[in-house]
């Protein structure tokens, strides 16, 4: 036999490829079951309902230590059923959504969130991310740029939604997030997320919404401090808004 057999018709080289073949497939089928960690099971949107794991199944739990000393398993244990602000347009399975109620705090379509983390974002030192210009006076708007603290609002009507009273931050990106609103009929703050805004010489305006529905933008829960699912509602109220906000939003275009 030549060096390397075994017997006459196994060798070295032929174990050491049999080998490499199972590792190769025990990798894809780990690969596949972590895979199942985020957004499994399946809701299926069935009634009753129907979980569906897929193949291969979900794994077991798996305990996360997070950086501010918190815990979280992969998959998150079921909680409960989520209730959605819509309904089905028409009896088919699959059939689009339409919200019920004000559909831009309805969270579906283009205003949709994730359920993150109630707490705010920190930056590498464990400060919270994003805060008022107020609550850090290290940060300013640029001399070349225009300030639009004291400019109006005005939502898509035209109409005048309130003033601008602050900018918000973000300590680890060194950019504005937030314009924080002072509402003209009521005193409310609301946020504004800045790529929603558009900053003139005169007046900051804003295309998502219109000017009476600042009124419902969801607000924060602490005045120099905004949490990652704050965060999330926020984005999403101005987002359903290019949709929502007015009817003839959703109307084709011709």
């Amino acid at each position: 036999m030549e060096t390397g057999a075994i017997t006459q018709y196994i060798d070295v080289a032929q174990l050491v490829l049999y080998a490499f073949w199972a590792f190769f497939a025990g990798l894809i089928y780990y690969l596949l079951r972590e895979n199942h960690r985020e957004g499994y099971p399946m809701d299926s949107g069935r009634h009753p309902p129907v979980q569906i794991e897929g193949w291969p199944p979900v794994p077991s739990p798996k305990v996360f230590k997070l950086a501010n000393g918190h815990e979280m398993l992969s998959p998150p244990p079921p909680g409960p059923p989520e209730f959605l602000q819509a309904e089905p347009s028409h009896r088919l399975l699959g059939a689009p959504l339409e919200p019920t109620g004000n559909p831009l705090l309805a969270g579906v379509g283009p205003g949709s969130w994730a359920n993150r983390a109630d707490i705010p974002d920190t930056t590498f030192h464990g400060d919270p991310k994003i805060v008022p210009l107020r609550a850090d006076p290290e940060f300013g708007v640029a001399t070349q740029d225009r300030d639009p603290r004291g400019l109006p609002v005005l939502g898509a009507d035209g109409e005048v939604a309130g003033t601008v009273g602050e900018l918000w931050v973000d300590r680890s990106e060194m950019l504005f997030r937030y314009i924080e609103v002072k509402l003209a009929d009521s005193g409310k703050a609301v946020l504004l997320p800045i790529n929603f805004a558009r900053i003139n010489r005169d007046s900051v305006k804003v295309q998502a919404i219109y000017a009476d529905q600042f009124a419902d933008v969801p607000g924060v829960r602490t005045a120099d401090q905004i949490t990652m699912l704050e965060e999330e509602k926020i984005m999403a109220y101005y987002g359903a808004g290019l949709l929502y906000a007015d009817p003839f939003r959703q109307e084709p275009l011709a």
